[in-house]
């Protein structure tokens, strides 16, 4: 049975009454709070909205910033699920590809710019590796940027949006006007891919 979280649209009820989602899984409440190891007010927020129950507890561990991006994101979500002790925690790590190159969180606006003009009018990745208790996932959602002009980009790095922020931009907000098209998750984007989270919630149940 799948365990979904309070807090989301109902899809209907099955034959005894029960209210299902779309996929005609039953929704139950967690019966336990999560640990996220994450200061992310994006991932906290996301939580609240699905009426996931949770404690914060950041890791600060040494993150990986090359390599495959696939790796990279699910190693460094291992990382930081290791540093924190307890039971039902959760651990997210999420990056930006093109081309296999990993795209974090600039350092500064000439590197913001720098990121969000290789970005200009191409498609990247959005990867997410999770962790939870014994099981690990990953999320890909590709993101197809409009061409960022110099007025547009000028726009949004006055913002000051693009800092702490992989990929240099917040689909959430401003960054929105980056953006064209998206394929996949779009709270992937945000940080924290529901679906995947919903999958990692059952097989830990």
């Amino acid at each position: 049975m799948g365990v979904l979280a309070q807090g989301v649209p109902m899809a209907g009820r099955d034959a005894e009454g029960t209210k299902v989602n779309a996929a005609g899984q039953r929704w139950a409440p967690l019966p336990y709070p999560l640990v996220l190891a994450s200061r992310s007010p994006q991932r906290r927020a996301i939580l609240e909205q699905l009426g996931v129950p949770f404690e914060v507890r950041p890791a600060d561990v040494d993150e990986l910033a090359q390599g495959d991006p696939h790796v990279v994101a699910l190693e460094n979500a291992r990382r930081k699920h290791a540093a924190i002790d307890g039971e039902h925690v959760l651990a997210v790590d999420t990056l930006v590809a093109l081309d296999g190159a990993i795209y974090g969180k600039p350092r500064d606006e000439p590197h913001a710019r720098a990121t969000l003009r290789a970005l200009s009018g191409r498609t990247h990745d959005v990867i997410s590796g999770l962790v939870l208790d014994d099981h690990a996932t990953i999320a890909v959602t590709k993101v197809a940027f409009r061409e960022v002009d110099d007025a547009l980009l000028d726009w949004y790095l006055a913002s000051g949006e693009w800092r702490d922020r992989a990929g240099g931009y917040a689909i959430q907000g401003r960054g929105a006007a980056l953006v064209e098209a998206i394929e996949g998750d779009y709270l992937n984007v945000v940080g924290l891919p529901v679906a995947a989270l919903l999958d990692l919630l059952d097989a830990s149940r």
